[in-house]
């Protein structure tokens, strides 16, 4: 019967805090509704939390004169009446209480939970604050999809990227290697307020992006560096280049060409071919696979050799101009410095220029015929204009010398005759006669 009684008394007294509660809390609504709400004294801040994670609700109190602190969840129903939890819901745990502040927390939050939360002062009038939690859920594993897997280049193609079951709304961007690329997104709510992004990237590719990853990125406040990247697989046409095996500078007649042709694409191209535009390869060439072979060269050779590639996505060709030389001819050293300098004057032109540095040489390339012809041309001109030169140079000094040297000479051998009656009295009244003729003797060099 005692134990009975004390459990009366337990009851009642438990019945009748209940009945304090409810009358201070309807006191309060009553009063709330009849003077305007003053929060000046009171502050309680908005919360952001993760789905499953803990939040933290504070309540608190600036220069508090022992009014009473409690907390409502957005129903209205009491969490903490100062120290006391009324809600039978043990996620909710004291933090904190103190005069100046009631800090509550609540774990493994789910969306349910979201809404505004009521900090209220028991004053002259009472006072409330107000908390808004807001609960953030991160999406799911973005999906990223293309409509082909393998493009071609020049073709435009399109990948979408997919961000589903996020509150709020995510954001997508896009990167192309490590160029950010501009996507058109679209936005869906679903029933239970979550969101599912669409983007969709539409560009045209080219062989460059062969290779190059192409990345979602999802942008969330639950969540970093949340992202998903595809590979792209470009096939493009063959690249070609033609190489020069031998031989190396200027061409000329006599010698050997082998030239190669070096194609690449995506895929590998299948088919490598030589032919001769706008005449017939020499019957004599030999081709082998990717390499062209001429033998013993000749100027009725001259002319643009092309290599063509091909694969699946197209065909592709270079070309090669041919323009082969004089052979090289030997010339006799010369002995004298006359004889070199018409040497120089009269040899070819094509001697005149393996006469030059070799890296002079060298830097002629034998596609370069027309060019290499009027440089032939130009070194003719100069080689014309000296000798013209010098033999204008060579008649102005022999010119000179003639002046010099031209005039009337007179000796003394008949000096004397003009008186004489005839011949042979001229010659004996003549000065000195021919005693003397020895010693009068006049040398002209």
């Amino acid at each position: 019967m005692k134990q009975v009684s004390n459990m009366a008394n337990t009851s009642n007294g438990s019945l009748a805090t209940l009945l304090i509660l409810f009358t201070i809390s309807a006191a309060i609504h009553t009063g709330a509704a009849q003077f305007p709400v003053q929060s000046q004294n009171l502050i309680a801040d908005n919360v952001s939390v993760v789905e499953g994670d803990t939040a933290t609700i504070s309540c608190r109190v600036k220069n508090n004169d022992d009014s009473v602190i409690q907390l409502l969840n957005p129903n209205r129903q009491t969490i903490y009446f100062r120290d006391v939890r009324p809600l039978k819901d043990a996620r909710f745990q004291l933090v904190n209480f103190s005069d100046n502040e009631l800090r509550v927390s609540l774990s493994n939050v789910s969306l349910s939970d979201e809404g505004r939360y009521v900090c209220q002062l028991y004053t002259d009038p009472p006072q409330e604050a107000y908390a808004d939690i807001t609960v953030l859920i991160p999406p799911g594993n973005p999906i990223i999809e293309s409509r082909e897997d393998i493009v071609r280049e020049g073709n435009e193609t399109e990948i979408t990227c997919t961000s589903m079951g996020s509150k709020p709304a995510a954001t997508i961007r896009w990167m192309k290697g490590d160029k950010e690329l501009q996507g058109k997104s679209k936005v869906e709510a679903t029933y239970d307020r979550m969101f599912t992004v669409t983007s969709l990237l539409r560009f045209t590719v080219t062989r460059e992006d062969d290779g190059v990853p192409v990345v979602c990125i999802v942008d969330h406040p639950a969540v970093k560096d949340f992202q998903a990247q595809k590979y792209l697989e470009v096939q493009y046409k063959p690249e070609v280049t033609i190489k020069v095996e031998f031989p190396q500078g200027l061409i000329r007649e006599g010698e050997n060409l082998e030239l190669t042709c070096q194609a690449k694409g995506k895929p590998q191209p299948h088919q490598v071919n030589w032919v001769r535009v706008d005449d017939e390869v020499p019957s004599h060439a030999v081709i082998t696979g990717s390499d062209l072979f001429i033998e013993n060269l000749n100027k009725s050779y001259n002319g643009t050799y092309r290599c063509v590639a091909s694969n699946s996505v197209g065909e592709t060709y270079a070309d090669y101009i041919l323009y082969v030389r004089d052979a090289l001819t030997t010339t006799p050293k010369p002995t004298t410095t006359t004889t070199t300098t018409i040497s120089a004057t009269t040899s070819p032109p094509d001697i005149i220029q393996d006469a030059a540095p070799s890296t002079e040489a060298a830097a002629h390339d034998s596609q370069a015929g027309p060019e290499a012809q009027r440089l032939d041309h130009a070194v003719i001109g100069g080689v014309v204009a000296v000798v013209v030169f010098a033999m204008l140079c060579l008649l102005i000094v022999l010119g000179r010398y003639f002046a010099r040297h031209k005039g009337t000479y007179f000796t003394h051998e008949a000096k004397g005759a003009d008186d004489a009656a005839d011949a042979d009295t001229a010659i004996i009244n003549a000065e000195g006669g021919h005693n003397n003729s020895d010693e009068k003797k006049e040398y002209y060099i």
